[in-house]
Formats: C-alpha cells, sequence, structure tokens
C-alpha cells in the first residue's frame, strides 16, 4: 500500500516547521504590542455560516468548501477565519463587555482549489481582526501593523495597494454601472466572468483569463462612484498611511471576492522575484455589515488574513535558526541506561534541553549523533563512570575532557553553558 498525503495537503518536517515557527512568532509580537488579543475558533463551523458572510455565487461557496452533514446538520471546515471569529465575537456578547476588540488568531484553513506554488487545499493562515471601530485612522494603523510584521520577518520589499468599494449603495451602484458595462460584451468574456456576471460581476476584476483583459482595462472604475462619507473615508485613509510613511499605490482594480467587504480594501504584495506574478502575500478589507447581518448589533469591522505557507517562501534563503541542544547524554552498557536516563530528567528540570542515547551504540557513533545534534557537552555515563560516583563531561566545542562528580553535574554543566553563551 502506497500511502501519501491527499493532494494539497502537505507534511511540515522540522525544517519547514521551524520556519512556520518564525513566521508565527513575529506575528504573535507585532500583534500583542498593539494590544491584539488571540482567539482560537473550531474548525469546523456550521454551512450556513460560510454561505451567509462569504456569499452564494463565490468561487469559495460553490466550488471550494469541504462541506457534509452530521446528524442533520450542516458542517463545513473552515475556509477562512474572518466568519468564526464574527460569529464568536456575536455569540460571547462581546460588544457589551468592551466598546473596540482586536483579535488576532492562526490556523488551519480548507479549500478545494487546485493546488500551486504557495497555494495548497489545506493551508495555513495568520490574521487579524478589529469590531468597533469605523473610522479611517483605524484601518491605517492595521495596514502598518501588517508592514511592520514583514518587515520584522526581513521581507522589506512590501508594496501597498489600497481601494475602497464604498459602503453598500456605493456599490450596488458600482455593481449596475459595471453589469451595464459589460453585458454587451458578455459573448467575448471568459466562461467562469459570464458566470460571474450574473452573479458576482466584481470577480470579474480580479479575473486572470486572457480574453478578460481588455474588459477590464477599460472598465469602469469604483473610485468614480463614491461620494459623501464614502470618499471622505477613502481620503482619511490615504492621509493617515502618509503620517504613518506607508507609502502605498492606489489600485483601482483592487476588489476581494468575499461579498462580505465594503469601504476599505487593501493587498500586500512582496517578494515578486520568488513568488512571481502573485506576489500577494496578504489582503484584507472593512466589512461593516457582516456582524449586523449575522444576527448581532450592526457593529464596523476590518481585518486581514495571510498565508503562511507563502510568507515561508517569500522569505528565500533566509533560513530560521535551529535549536541547537545543548547536552547529549551517552549512555554506555546497559548498566547505564537508566542513570542516564535520570541525568536527562534532571537537566531537563533544570532548564536545560538534552538528550539521552539508549541505543547501546559504541561512544564513537554516539558522539557522531551529539556532533551532528549540534551539542555543546557530551555527558558520558558508562560502569567505570558509575564505580567512581562521576559523569565523564566532555566539552565538544572546547575540546575539553572532565570527570565531574555526579552530584555536582547540574552546576558544571551551568557553568560550562553559561561560559559558552555569548
Amino acid at each position: 500500500m502506497n500511502l501519501r498525503a491527499v493532494k494539497g495537503m502537505n507534511d511540515f518536517l522540522p525544517t519547514d516547521a521551524r520556519q512556520a515557527r518564525r513566521v508565527e512568532e513575529a506575528f504573535r509580537r507585532t500583534m500583542e504590542r498593539a494590544g491584539f488579543g488571540e482567539v482560537r475558533t473550531p474548525l469546523v463551523e456550521p454551512t450556513a455560516l460560510f454561505v451567509r458572510t462569504i456569499g452564494e455565487g463565490t468561487d469559495v461557496v460553490d466550488k471550494e468548501m469541504y462541506s457534509f452533514t452530521r446528524h442533520d446538520e450542516g458542517l463545513t471546515i473552515r475556509p477562512e477565519g474572518t466568519a468564526g471569529a464574527a460569529r464568536a465575537y456575536i455569540e460571547h456578547k462581546v460588544h457589551a463587555a468592551e466598546t473596540v476588540t482586536k483579535w488576532f488568531y492562526t490556523g488551519a484553513m480548507f479549500r478545494a482549489e487546485r493546488p500551486q506554488r504557495g497555494r495548497y487545499r489545506q493551508f495555513h493562515q495568520v490574521g487579524g481582526e478589529i469590531y468597533g471601530d469605523p473610522g479611517p485612522a483605524c484601518d491605517a494603523e492595521l495596514i502598518a501593523l501588517v508592514v511592520e510584521f514583514l518587515a520584522d520577518l526581513g521581507i522589506g520589499d512590501a508594496v501597498v495597494h489600497v481601494n475602497s468599494l464604498g459602503g453598500p449603495e456605493a456599490r450596488a451602484r458600482y455593481r449596475q454601472v459595471l453589469v451595464d458595462y459589460l453585458t454587451p460584451h458578455a459573448e467575448k468574456l471568459s466562461a467562469d466572468s459570464q458566470r460571474r456576471l450574473a452573479s458576482n460581476p466584481l470577480r470579474i476584476l480580479d479575473s486572470k483569463a486572457k480574453e478578460d483583459q481588455e474588459w477590464i482595462a477599460s472598465a469602469p472604475r469604483i473610485s468614480d462612484v463614491l461620494e459623501g462619507e464614502d470618499l471622505a473615508h477613502f481620503e482619511g485613509l490615504k492621509k493617515h498611511l502618509a503620517a504613518l510613511g506607508v507609502a502605498y499605490v492606489h489600485d483601482t482594480q483592487l476588489v476581494r471576492g468575499l461579498d462580505y467587504y465594503g469601504r476599505t480594501l487593501f493587498e500586500v504584495k512582496a517578494a515578486k522575484e520568488i513568488l512571481g506574478a502573485g506576489s500577494t502575500v496578504v489582503g484584507g478589507g472593512r466589512y461593516d455589515t457582516m456582524i449586523g447581518d449575522l444576527g448581532g448589533p450592526a457593529t464596523p469591522a476590518i481585518g486581514f488574513a495571510a498565508g503562511l505557507e507563502r510568507l515561508v517562501l517569500a522569505l528565500g534563503e533566509q533560513k530560521a535558526e535551529e535549536s541547537l541542544l545543548p547536552v547529549y547524554v551517552c549512555a554506555l552498557g546497559e548498566s547505564a541506561v537508566s542513570p542516564a536516563l535520570v541525568i536527562g530528567r534532571d537537566l531537563r528540570r533544570a532548564g536545560v534541553a538534552c538528550e539521552v542515547d539508549g541505543r547501546g551504540q559504541s561512544l564513537k557513533s554516539q558522539l557522531r549523533r551529539a556532533n551532528a545534534r549540534g551539542a555543546r557537552i557530551a555527558l558520558v555515563v558508562g560502569e567505570g563512570e558509575l564505580a567512581r560516583g562521576v559523569v565523564q563531561l566532555k566539552d565538544l566545542a572546547a575540546h575539553e575532557q572532565v570527570d565531574v562528580a555526579s552530584a555536582e553535574l547540574l552546576a558544571s554543566v551551568h557553568a560550562r553553558l553559561a561560559k559558552a553563551t555569548p
């Protein structure tokens, strides 16, 4: 039987996991410094939650969700993180406890789309949400946090793209303008865009199909229909981004395929030499109607998400530091195995990372393994050492070897390690 991972669902071996942890730790630092708290929501949610928030007629709902029925209940493995966070915000009446709520999350998401480089059917996201603040200053600060996060990772070539969809009225006006423009050319559009023309015409602007590009390039822009508060909000966003020193591009073709977005939209593109044309690493925007649409109080909100796998790719040749193993305990002979295990336990209790080798291999083989694991110190326990009440301490970096009384071992190891620490 040749068992392999499901197509598009990949393993993270230790080297990959170190890179992923590096991204997650940088993200956590950035968000916690800005007052965000971590939220963890279930992997499985009611299917109706995603249909309601993402929208019927979207590719995610129509083609990509992993949905099933259990005990007559429609369930879906989450394809994105915002809807679950919004459901938790409403269910736990968070609005009653605080006027502004800032959350971040990390975790696995699932979409049955065609796997490609950096995009998988099981993928991982980091993301953040802010509830209760309607202003453009909130949007600008969130975008600036994303840029800081990428800089913390060493991804310094980030380019911010911003646009505004306006509120529901502006979006409805623009939808009609776009339909009126595209309908006479419908037969020349790609099959996907012809389908979207009736269900989700704004998604056509995001099409990569060759036959759509001519019509997209000359399509009316939503900025042409912005007015009043929507226009003031977008101008405020640009003003605050300038004050924060965040360079941006006003991308009039920027749309997002999820129905819940309105007003501010943004994407961050980076590492183009590595990721190529698909260099978007972060995307987000404002969704001021979602909480009310799901039965909660009318609450403005904005959020973003970044794909962990794509961020790891964007790191390129940068490597996460491997955790070196300070101490390796070598047991020589069966009678030394239990004492070696006790030494390993006591070292770990004292805060020293170590590995115990109880395989019964030769000392030469065990020391080879210690060097391969990056150990600073090897402790050798054999019948002779046990009889004399000592442990042989080999300082592999200093090329020194001494016998240490068992009672003094912890202090000697700590002293050696402290001496080796810059």
